[in-house]
């Protein structure tokens, strides 16, 4: 689907106003904090602010159901060994979508809406959360271009409180 000129007219005239008051340039992308946050793609996730930090303070890898996928571990291997991440945090939330449906309900569901096969598609469901943030942790900590190199946590954040609980 080619985009008209319009279908973004909104968006970017809200970056016209924020490009205005912009104060946050001239950061050299290193994670002032040491931190990365690797979470779900859920917009009721604040992830820097749900800690605390600001701009420039951590590396944020957001994916569906915040699992630490292959890419994820790409992003945090270049985090840890070229932007200063010392601290992983993985965070998945209470009440996240890929919780809620099998690997084929979704396949079956995106068949519905699409009106094509959406057999061949994977998606990382997560059907026990605090079993995958074991397995998620457990990744990180054994990969050996990290190993060591970081404390890992694994964190359940509530979407209804805005609080997190250490898990793993």
């Amino acid at each position: 689907m080619t985009p008209s000129p319009d279908d973004f007219a909104d968006l970017l005239e809200r970056n016209r106003d924020y490009g205005q008051d912009f104060a946050l340039g001239g950061f050299d992308g290193i994670a002032q904090q040491g931190v990365a946050i690797v979470t779900c793609m859920d917009s009721r996730i604040e992830p820097l602010a749900m800690v605390g930090l600001t701009h420039g303070d951590a590396k944020i890898f957001r994916n569906p159901g915040g699992r630490v996928t292959d890419a994820a571990l790409e992003a945090l291997v270049l985090g840890v060994h070229l932007l200063n991440v010392n601290r992983i945090m993985i965070v998945p939330h209470t009440r996240c979508a890929m919780s809620k449906m099998s690997e084929n309900e979704f396949r079956d569901k995106i068949t519905e809406l699409s009106g094509m096969d959406a057999w061949w598609q994977h998606f990382h469901v997560v059907p026990d959360q605090h079993a995958a943030l074991v397995e998620d942790v457990h990744r990180v900590t054994s990969h050996p271009l990290i190993g060591a190199r970081a404390k890992v946590g694994g964190f359940l954040y509530d979407v209804d409180t805005g609080l997190l609980e250490h898990l793993v």
